[in-house]
């Protein structure tokens, strides 16, 4: 249901996006039916821009915001354990919860990579 609503605000926001180029293309002086036509090439495949939009929208999702935050905290927690403590065991905790917090975040990169499209340009999203 959330990602249906996503795709549907994305869309919503593209549409948005090319009435405003058409638009601009039409006080240039330019025909309706070719400032339309125009907006349309310029933004390319509208499903293929829609569907990388939704995927980028995706990848900040406030779950992930929270658990790149918690994974900073767990870092600076380990780094100073790992600096303050006294005893080598406590330091070795402090150096795993560093180690722990690197993984994640190098798992939350990593689940975030897609495979590259052929259209090198960058989709207009927000």
């Amino acid at each position: 249901m959330k990602t249906r609503k996503t795709s549907l605000d994305v869309e919503e926001e593209l549409q948005f996006h090319i009435e405003m180029l058409e638009r601009k293309y039409t006080q240039q002086g330019m025909p309706a039916a070719a400032a339309r036509a125009a907006a349309s090439r310029r933004f390319g495949n509208l499903e293929t821009v829609k569907r990388q939009c939704v995927t980028i929208r995706k990848r900040s999702s406030p779950l992930q915001r929270v658990l790149k935050i918690s994974l900073i905290l767990i870092a600076v927690a380990g780094l100073a354990i790992h600096l303050l403590s006294s005893d080598y065991k406590v330091g070795r905790m402090g150096s795993v919860l560093i180690m722990i917090a690197i993984a994640g975040r190098l798992l939350l990169y990593v689940r975030g990579l897609t495979l590259p499209t052929r259209n090198s340009e960058k989709p207009e999203c927000s």
